[in-house]
């Protein structure tokens, strides 16, 4: 009589088999998952952005939005800006809050660094020309793989170019040139 199924060697075999193929999956599958949590991180800080100008806008107030402790990678928080101190002020009332589940770095240039505040019209206000760019940065690279960037009319996008940033540098070198 003849018995159907397979023998002990040929399971060994393809367990084998099957462990290269994930040993050499893994590593692509981990930074397709990377990449995929930056994105996400990029579109709700461009949404939020967003949601701030809509805000400020419809209010008619002056509305900011900030990086929770000064740091865009916790998270962001859009404030109503009665007093004109921003954050710094607890009592201006906090419209949104929205925390990052998995602390990625998100550095932002010069005028954009840690709050962007919008005028009743829509527009940042603050000093000099307020437009700047937020960059999500690699974890391993000095390499920005997306952009939210703030035109001096209130416009937001959000770019996905591959390009290297000096403020990706380990997050320590925050120059306000790039």
């Amino acid at each position: 009589m003849r018995q159907q199924g397979f023998g002990l060697i040929e399971l060994l075999m393809g367990l084998t088999i099957t462990g290269i193929v994930l040993h050499l999956v893994s590593p692509m599958f981990g930074e397709m998952i990377a990449s995929s949590r930056r994105e996400q991180a990029a579109r709700s800080l461009a949404s939020g952005i967003n949601s701030a100008r809509s805000e400020a806008i419809a209010r008619n107030q002056n509305v900011m939005v900030h990086g929770i402790n000064g740091d865009w990678g916790q998270g962001w928080r859009i404030i109503l800006d009665v007093s004109g101190q921003g954050h710094d002020d607890s009592d201006n009332p906090l419209l949104i809050e929205r925390r990052s589940g998995t602390r990625l770095p998100v550095f932002g240039n010069l005028y954009v660094r840690t709050s962007i505040r919008f005028s009743p019209l829509g527009e940042p206000v603050g000093g000099g020309f307020q437009s700047g760019t937020l960059h999500v940065c690699a974890t391993r690279e000095a390499l920005s793989q997306y952009q939210v960037v703030l035109a001096s009319s209130g416009r937001v996008s959000l770019r996905n170019d591959r390009v290297a940033q000096a403020l990706c540098e380990g997050g320590s070198n925050q120059r306000a040139d790039a």
